[in-house]
């Protein structure tokens, strides 16, 4: 059974948009059929939205936006959840709609490099997945295939 794995918006962009080395080991598993990337119709949206702003020397034009669009929808699995009862809140908003995916989803892990989000990690509440950041994902990994 892969992993279910959840990217944040900026983890997608860095997969995407800035093609992150630091994501290789990611890429490489779901290119495996071990990882399985998450996604739902809100962080589809907010995607799609973010792939229209200036990146800076990395903005996209049409043709590429389409491109990176087709690329996400083709490794990420769309799916409806049902979240369940009893997460905290994240101190940041716009961020929730992530824990709410990766806890309806029963993921195994969210990746973020979001601060609000890695604080929630670190937090006395006990989530039913990881929060990682790209870089310590393969640790985490890791560990998850030695078990």
């Amino acid at each position: 059974m892969p992993l279910r794995v959840v990217l944040d918006t900026n983890v997608w962009l860095d997969w995407l948009v800035f093609n992150d080395a630091g994501l290789a080991p990611l890429q490489a598993l779901v290119d495996a059929g071990k990882a399985e990337i998450i996604i739902d119709a809100e962080c589809d949206a907010e995607l799609v939205r973010v792939l229209n702003y200036p990146l800076q020397k990395w903005t996209l034009n049409a043709d590429a936006q389409a491109a990176c669009i087709r690329q996400f929808r083709s490794i990420a699995r769309n799916v409806s959840t049902t979240p369940p009862a009893g997460l905290p809140a994240c101190r940041d908003p716009d961020d929730q709609k992530f824990l709410l995916l990766a806890a309806g989803a029963q993921a195994w892990c969210l990746i973020t490099k979001d601060r609000a989000l890695l604080k929630l990690a670190k937090s006395r509440y006990r989530l039913p997945f990881h929060i990682v950041t790209p870089a310590d994902f393969p640790a985490l990994q890791s560990v998850e295939s030695v078990q």
